[in-house]
């Protein structure tokens, strides 16, 4: 029984609208009935990856993000293509990045990253039963990365000392490692 939350938008000012992004200002209609104005960024959504090799290490990728002007280690992730199905663009992300393709991939959470601003909706999975690459990742032609694999029992250390940064990977670690212990 939230509806009395609910803000309704009068008015759409498109800003911006790029190859990933498209921002907007709303004027919206607050739930007291005044007027207010949400800036938003819309987003496709994405997939973010665990992949988990037989060796009991996880394959995650090493990349400079200039947003947060910082070499972040992450896992494999990536931007849904229109009308992509997620665990389509998770196997597809996973190749492209690493190389290595997988024969099961389990859910482990949907979720907005940033929900007060972007309509981004991240869909993260564990990918197990992998392949070894027969070629190298391909990769976008804007994007370097550099391919590491961390032990698993390696991975909550490197999360709760900062060593991985990047939200999106810490939450399908941590969901990763609870689903390996069950």
């Amino acid at each position: 029984m939230s509806d009395f939350l609910t803000e309704t938008v009068i008015s759409t000012n498109d800003i911006y609208k790029g190859r990933v992004i498209h921002l907007s200002v709303k004027e919206i209609r607050l739930p007291d009935g005044s007027i207010g104005r949400r800036e938003i960024i819309e987003h496709p959504g994405a997939v973010c990856i665990v992949p988990v090799t037989d060796a009991g290490e996880v394959l995650m990728v090493r990349q400079f993000r200039l947003a947060s002007g910082v070499n972040l280690l992450e896992v494999p992730a990536g931007t849904l293509e229109p009308d992509e199905e997620p665990a389509v663009c998770a196997l597809r992300e996973l190749e492209e990045e690493t190389g290595w393709t997988a024969a099961k991939l389990t859910p482990l959470y949907e979720a907005f990253l940033a929900p007060g601003y972007s309509t981004e909706l991240m869909y993260a999975y564990m990918a197990t039963s992998l392949s070894k690459p027969l070629v190298a990742a391909t990769g976008d032609a804007d994007e370097f990365i550099g391919i590491e694999t961390i032990p698993i029992p390696d991975l909550e250390k490197m999360v709760l000392s900062g060593q991985i940064r990047d939200c999106k990977s810490i939450s399908a670690i941590m969901l990763a490692l609870h689903a390996l212990r069950v």
